[in-house]
């Protein structure tokens, strides 16, 4: 039996299963910070209106894909343009809640 790389490829050089997923597409989200607010509230939103967010100016931002935690970074501008940076990717299911907790805490 042949190992298999980070790549899908195996060391013999045959193409694994992983190959049929690699073109799958993901939605990445980019999640600035989040606010709880009565619906009252947001009826009362209009032009103009600034919602504040639980995070401070250079604090890490959360990068998910598909809803799913999977990293931390930095927001970054390019060209006009806004990206992220990533200072943290996150692994594992128990590494998200980790995550996830430290900046709940933060």
């Amino acid at each position: 039996m042949s190992e298999e790389s980070d790549h899908g490829y195996k060391s013999d050089g045959t193409v694994s299963e992983m190959e049929a997923v690699l073109d799958v597409k993901l939605e990445v989200t980019a999640v600035l910070g989040t606010a709880e607010m009565p619906i009252s509230q947001i009826l009362k939103l209009g032009r103009g209106a600034v919602v504040e967010l639980d995070r401070t100016v250079g604090e890490d931002i959360e990068l998910h894909a598909n809803n799913q935690l999977i990293a931390m970074g930095e927001v970054v501008v390019t060209d006009d343009r806004l990206g992220v940076s990533i200072s943290n990717v996150i692994k594992s299911p128990s590494s998200r809640r980790q995550a996830l907790l430290q900046s709940d805490s933060d």
